[in-house]
């Protein structure tokens, strides 16, 4: 039996504008600077995104330096946004997350979440399970994860009137050789941010029966 919805809360008009006016844009305004404090509170905003075990192997590396932008400019195969935006934000993933369970599980008995006994046991648990793990499979989950967190980033940018785009268009071999960049981290993508000079292009979508199956898939 299907259920009527009601009509929809002001907090869902708003919260479905946010997602409608997400654009990948290409052109900043390069006179518009957000502020470490405001980047800061994007990124908190964006690490309440779902992880693995909640292990959130997400690390961010804010390039918001002009020398720095410039040094990255020819890195990301000279992509104006890389220069005109406020900041660059480059998703990495910590292949080496689990080292921060035994952090992530204390912090969550201090604050009366779980039992102190339920969360050494998960410590234990994932720490057996990461250090049998093929290195590709932490890898994929990485990945995952920082896909996750990336969206997020890029929907609270908007929220805050900002705008985005992903980048996956640049040397990954040189960047981690220039900003010096360990084989702990995985690079997932470049996010610049900052102010919209013009929009960006509006795009289609696929028809959601092209995409969406209900119980089994058609055939080929």
């Amino acid at each position: 039996m299907s259920v009527s919805q009601p009509s929809q809360t002001m907090e869902q008009q708003l919260f479905f504008d946010v997602i409608r006016e997400r654009r990948s844009v290409r052109g900043y305004d390069p006179e518009v600077k957000i502020s470490r404090e405001e980047l800061t509170e994007i990124l908190q905003q964006a690490t309440l995104a779902p992880s693995a075990a909640n292990l959130q192997p997400w690390r961010f590396l804010v390039i918001d330096s002009p020398e720095l932008k410039q040094k990255l400019l020819p890195i990301a195969f000279n992509q104006q946004q890389v220069v005109e935006a406020s900041a660059v934000i480059a998703v990495l993933g910590d292949l080496q997350n689990i080292r921060m369970a035994e952090k992530i599980y204390g912090q969550t008995v201090d604050a009366g979440f779980m039992p102190a006994d339920t969360a050494k046991s998960f410590v234990e648990r994932y720490t057996g399970m990461y250090s049998s793990m093929p290195p590709e499979a932490i890898r994929q989950i990485v990945y995952t994860d920082g896909g996750l967190v990336s969206m997020q980033l890029m929907l609270v940018a908007r929220a805050k009137g900002y705008d985005t785009v992903p980048m996956a268009g640049y040397d990954k071999q040189k960047f981690t050789e220039a900003f010096g960049i360990s084989d702990r981290y995985a690079p997932i993508m470049l996010i610049a941010i900052g102010k919209a000079a013009k929009p960006g292009h509006p795009t289609v979508r696929l028809p959601i029966e092209d995409i969406a199956f209900f119980n089994e898939m058609p055939n080929e």
